[in-house]
Order: C-alpha cells, then structure tokens, then sequence
C-alpha cells in the first residue's frame, strides 16, 4: 500500500509543478507575425521580447484560466489528501484518505483535460487560420505531462486505496 501511495505522490508532486508552470508562462502558442516571432500564454502575449496583459475578456481564455487554475488546487488539495493518507489514525470511518487523494486528483485530470481541450479546439479552428506559420509551445505540452502525472497519482492512490481494503475485510475483527 505504501509503495502505491508514494509512487502516487510523486506523479502528484510533478503533476502540480507542471500544471503550475504551463499555467503561469507564457508559451502555449508560437508564432510568425509581420516576419517576427511571437508568442503567447495564458496571461500575455510577447511580440519579440516585449510582453503585454492579455486585457480583453474573450470566454476561451477565461475558461481555460479557469479549468487551469481548479486543476491546481485539485491536485494540491490532492497532495495534502495524500500526505495525511501516510498517517494511520482513522479520523472517518467511512471516508478512506487514500481514496479521497484519488478522486481529488482524477478530478484535477478532468479539469485540465477540459482546460487543454478548449485551448486545443479554439486554437486549431480559429488562431490557427489567423496565423499561418504557428505551433504549440513547451506550456501547452507541460499542461497535457501534468495531465498524465496526476491521472497517475489517481491510479495509484486508488490502487493502495483497493489494497487497504482487501487486507481490512481480509483480517477477522
């Protein structure tokens, strides 16, 4: 059960720095405009090597923000979940902590497959024709490694989550 529970809050540890790294840079999308490189993130936009705040409130970006952001605390709620699973005292009954740390992270994988899939769909159907000469960037890719880090934490407190149980209905009372 330890084994699972530590492999699961390491895929959480890197999962969470990952998605708080693509969430904060600036590199989701490069691009080719007026002959210079340009590229942009979730908050800001650089042309060249001057950076601007994204002002304008346009729904794809805020809900990407939005998902990002849910995603993040899921996976450190997940975290906090997952350290306190090491502890043995039952604090509920019929709430497992090894449980609760795998839902908060599948749940952290769902926001951030949700935030990816808006940025994905907008950008190939919209910004894509705009900007003939683009690609994803280094964040975008950070946020779909995150997303497989913390679908692993998932599966592996829910693995040491189904030992524990076995081995509780196993042992006569």
């Amino acid at each position: 059960m330890y084994s699972f529970m530590g492999g699961g809050l390491f895929c959480a540890w890197v999962g969470t720095i990952l998605l708080v790294v693509a969430t904060a840079t600036d590199h989701w999308m490069q691009y080719r405009l007026s002959g210079a490189f340009a590229h942009q993130g979730l908050w800001r936009y650089c042309l060249g090597s001057k950076c601007y705040l994204q002002t304008e409130s346009i729904a794809y970006w805020n809900a990407t923000r939005a998902f990002m952001i849910l995603s993040s605390l899921c996976a450190t709620s997940g975290i906090v979940m997952g350290i306190m699973a090491f502890a043995q005292q039952p604090t509920f009954t019929r709430l497992s902590r090894p449980f609760s740390a795998g839902i908060m992270f599948f749940a952290s994988t769902f926001f951030v497959l949700l935030a990816l899939a808006i940025y994905t769909g907008v950008t190939v159907s919209f910004l894509g024709r705009r900007f003939g000469d683009w690609r994803f960037s280094w964040s975008y890719i950070l946020g779909w490694v995150a997303l497989l880090m913390t679908f692993f934490a998932g599966i592996f407190y829910m693995c040491a989550y189904r030992m524990h149980e076995c081995r509780r209905l196993s042992t006569p009372r």
